[in-house]
C-alpha cells in the first residue's frame, strides 16, 4: 500500500462466513480486517477502532445498513462500500445520494474488491486542493 501502513477495513454484515471469507481475501492484500455481524456492533467498532473504510451490507436483521450508514455519517467521513446482493439501479442511486461512497454487487471476486478500497483509501487521504 502507498506509505506501506495496511489499511483498517471494517466490514459490517450478518452473515459470518461472508465476513470471514472477505478477510481471508483482503489480509494477504495489505489490508487489517476486523468484522461485525450487526448494525449497533458495527457503528460501535466505527468509533472505537476508527477503520480506513467501511464495507457495509444493506439488508441485515434489526439495524439494516441504511440505518447504519446514517449513524457512522453522523460522526465520520469515512468511505463507506455497501456490498449487497441486490443489484436495482434505484437502491444504488439511493445509496450513493445518502453519501455511500461505492455500491457493489456480491459475489465479487476479491482482487476487485482489494482495488476499489485501494482507490477509496487513496482518495480519502489526499488533501482537498484548498487544505
Amino acid at each position: 500500500m502507498q506509505n506501506g501502513k495496511p489499511k483498517k477495513v471494517l466490514i459490517i454484515d450478518d452473515d459470518l462466513a461472508l465476513c470471514e471469507s472477505l478477510k481471508l481475501m483482503l489480509e494477504p492484500k495489505d489490508f487489517i480486517v476486523t468484522s461485525a455481524t450487526s448494525g449497533a456492533e458495527g457503528i460501535r467498532l466505527c468509533q472505537e477502532w476508527q477503520p480506513d473504510i467501511v464495507v457495509l451490507d444493506l439488508l441485515m436483521p434489526g439495524m439494516d445498513g441504511w440505518e447504519v450508514a446514517s449513524r457512522i455519517r453522523s460522526f465520520s467521513d469515512v468511505p463507506i462500500i455497501v456490498l449487497s446482493a441486490v443489484s436495482k439501479p434505484e437502491l444504488v442511486a439511493k445509496a450513493l445520494d445518502q453519501g455511500i461512497d461505492e455500491y457493489l454487487v456480491k459475489p465479487i471476486p476479491g482482487t476487485v474488491l482489494a482495488a476499489h478500497l485501494k482507490r477509496l483509501t487513496r482518495r480519502a487521504q489526499t488533501p482537498s486542493p484548498n487544505e
